[in-house]
């Protein structure tokens, strides 16, 4: 009977852990809500700055990034996609940032290789950043999830998937309807 009792409670233990993780999974801020200011060290073309976003915010909207880890697989290809289109973003006036838990030394390598020296990679060291912005994982990595930020600080879109294949398109699509409302 102890055996059984035992058993059920940790079968809820479990599956409780794996409810907040799927809700963490697909957490993220809503439209509409201010976004969370922020100050981090960056990395483009291997470069250290400081990226603040309330002065990134001043030039135009922000496409905000967070990936859980620089130099694995999915993480690169989506650094490539972004780096791709960086063009894109520049002619709808916004400016991409990445952001993962990684050192900035981690970045700076990252930010040649695999962002292409083509936007700002951040360090979010403890994921600070990450957690105000509802894309932290219970693991210590960042969940995939991409922000459009309009120029006025509010969160014109939010999209969670580890599927690295559509955060640039739902993002450009999502800065296309933004420059469609002024």
């Amino acid at each position: 009977m102890r055996q059984v009792a035992l058993a059920v409670v940790v079968l809820a233990v479990v599956v409780g852990v794996m409810w907040i993780g799927a809700r963490r999974a697909f957490a993220h801020l809503e439209q509409g809500v201010k976004a969370p200011e922020f100050t981090l060290q960056a990395a483009q073309g291997g470069d250290v700055a400081t990226v603040d976003l309330k002065a990134v915010l001043a030039k135009g909207p922000v496409v905000l990034y967070f990936f859980p880890k620089s130099f694995t697989s999915g993480c690169t290809v989506e650094a490539h996609m972004f780096s791709e289109h960086v063009g894109d973003y520049k002619k709808l006036g916004a400016q991409v940032i990445g952001v993962s838990g990684d050192d900035i030394e981690t970045q700076k390598k990252f930010s040649t290789e695999e962002c292409r020296s083509a936007f700002l990679v951040a360090s979010d060291p403890g994921l600070k950043v990450a957690k105000q912005y509802e894309a932290a994982l219970i693991a210590g990595f960042a969940n995939r999830t991409s922000y459009v930020i309009a120029q006025d600080g509010t969160i014109a879109y939010s999209y969670t998937s580890m599927d690295p294949s559509k955060h640039v398109d739902n993002t450009l699509d999502a800065l296309r309807a933004l420059a469609a409302k002024k």
